[in-house]
């Protein structure tokens, strides 16, 4: 566990210094929403860390379970929540557009609840093991198996492309695990349980029936819309912009599911990047629709002498 320090905030500073900069007009609305969640429950906590955070015994044996819905979106200090939500920015912003707006919420809200069942399973199933009771008292909090969980969604969509892991090229589908172990290695404080447990849930998602079983109860229970994202996650991108314009029709832009997308490019970088996709897939739209709308106000008949003068020409 972190001792959190209230003194200074400074990684809330900076947290909000590169939300400027990245402008928050270029942040899809869950990513954003999702983001100013997480600062004002580190100002304004539901319950105090001792009280939030997760384990096999407060969770499973005194039966406080709401702690798997607050564990994720509190964090033992300023720093812990910078960089957290620094990676929330760039994989949020990759896909949110892959995915839209309605199927991105429905994901991270699974996978915030699944994230804490499995580290749960796996506490429980280390104290039978080992029979060691400090792994049921092992309390987590954060947002990081989250991450983890869709940094593994991310690089599914990325196959073969290369990501660099504190330095080190990577393959994306090594990544997550590599990033694990050295996570462990560099900050003894991390929970490497949480974040196994994120990895597994992505795998089950990527991997196994977790995707299935999400769309049948979208189709079952939730709006037609939701459903719609096995469309766009097949080779569009984009989110429902402040007026109202749907970017989730449009084609990725060339290079986007190529190894060069991501190769040599820091996370920074790769933010910037998609940044560019997203204004560029915004102008793309703007003409799109200057077009039709010009077409519609044209006759058939006026449509085909353009057509003859450009032929003739």
């Amino acid at each position: 566990m972190y001792r959190r320090s209230r003194s200074s905030n400074l990684g809330v500073l900076m947290l909000g210094s590169q939300l400027l900069q990245v402008g928050l007009d270029n942040i899809p609305p869950v990513t954003l929403a999702v983001l100013a969640l997480n600062v004002y429950l580190f100002l304004f906590p539901a319950a105090p860390l001792l009280r939030s955070c997760v384990s096999v015994q407060q969770a499973y044996w005194q039966g406080d379970w709401r702690r798997l819905l607050l564990a994720p979106f509190h964090h033992a200090d300023d720093w812990h929540l910078y960089f957290n939500m620094v990676s929330l920015l760039w994989k949020g912003m990759n896909l949110e557009r892959r995915l839209g707006t309605p199927w991105f919420l429905y994901i991270l809200s699974v996978f915030s609840v699944l994230t804490g069942a499995v580290y749960l399973l796996l506490e429980a199933l280390l104290t039978e093991l080992a029979d060691d009771q400090s792994y049921s008292q092992a309390c987590a909090v954060g947002f990081s198996g989250v991450l983890f969980a869709l940094k593994v969604l991310h690089n599914h969509y990325h196959p073969g492309s290369v990501m660099y892991v504190m330095g080190l090229p990577v393959s994306s589908r090594y990544a997550s695990w590599v990033e694990l172990v050295l996570i462990h290695l560099t900050a003894p404080g991390t929970s490497f349980v949480g974040h196994l447990a994120g990895i597994l849930v992505g795998l089950l998602y990527t991997s196994g029936p977790l995707n299935r079983i999400m769309s049948k109860c979208a189709d079952l229970f939730l709006s037609n819309e939701l459903g719609s994202h096995r469309y766009r996650s097949a080779g569009t991108s984009g989110y429902a912009g402040n007026s109202g314009d749907l970017y989730g029709y449009f084609y990725d832009p060339p290079g986007y599911h190529t190894p060069s997308y991501t190769g040599g490019l820091t996370e920074e970088q790769q933010l910037e990047e998609a940044i560019r996709n997203s204004l560029q897939d915004r102008r793309r739209g703007h003409d799109r629709r200057s077009y039709g709308d010009s077409s519609d106000d044209m006759s058939a008949e006026e449509l085909r002498r353009r057509r003859r003068r450009r032929f003739d020409n």
